[in-house]
């Protein structure tokens, strides 16, 4: 669909978009090309203020004429996050684990099937399948009468286990 140019009297195409407003770039109005060159001739943005106004305007620009906060203000999202940063209100840092937490290289996937089967994260291959084995023996559906939850708990355990499997095997 093809729109006609919005100017007095023109019958052209109109498909280059003008603004209505200078603060609301939502509503405009399509002109040709020969009146978008007069409009875009005859617009200033700046044509109803003074020179403060104007100044005033370059200045917020800077900001995305959103109002700027000091640091020092209690609504400041980065003393918030600085703030709460400091806390350490899980006492993650006080924890000996952390330093060796920082060290280990194995992914955050490998590092949550660790601790489903309950093992450290420096572990050998052979301890792994030992725990797995005596954790399916555990929570086998046959000995425990066909329980729902032990055999959800199983089926953890065997995704845990296969995730291990998958990073070992190309260690190799």
């Amino acid at each position: 669909m093809k729109n006609i140019c919005e100017w007095e009297n023109c019958k052209k195409v109109g498909t280059y978009k003008a603004p209505l407003e200078k603060d609301n770039s939502r509503r405009f109005r399509y002109l040709c090309l020969d009146h978008i060159k007069v409009f875009n001739k005859n617009w200033n943005y700046f044509s109803d203020m003074n020179e403060e106004q104007i100044e005033y305007f370059i200045k917020s620009d800077l900001t995305w004429h959103r109002p700027t906060k000091s640091f020092a203000s209690s609504e400041n999202f980065f003393k918030i996050l600085w703030n709460n940063a400091l806390e350490d209100k899980i006492n993650i840092f006080k924890n000996s684990s952390f330093n060796e937490f920082k060290k280990s290289k194995i992914s955050e996937k490998d590092r949550h099937a660790l601790e489903i089967l309950g093992l450290k994260s420096e572990v050998k291959w052979s301890d792994i399948q030992k725990r797995f084995k005596g954790l399916v023996k555990k929570y086998h559906p046959d000995k425990n009468q066909g329980n729902k939850k032990y055999e959800d708990i199983l089926k953890k355990i065997t995704l845990a286990y296969s995730q291990l499997k998958l990073t070992y095997s190309k260690q190799k």
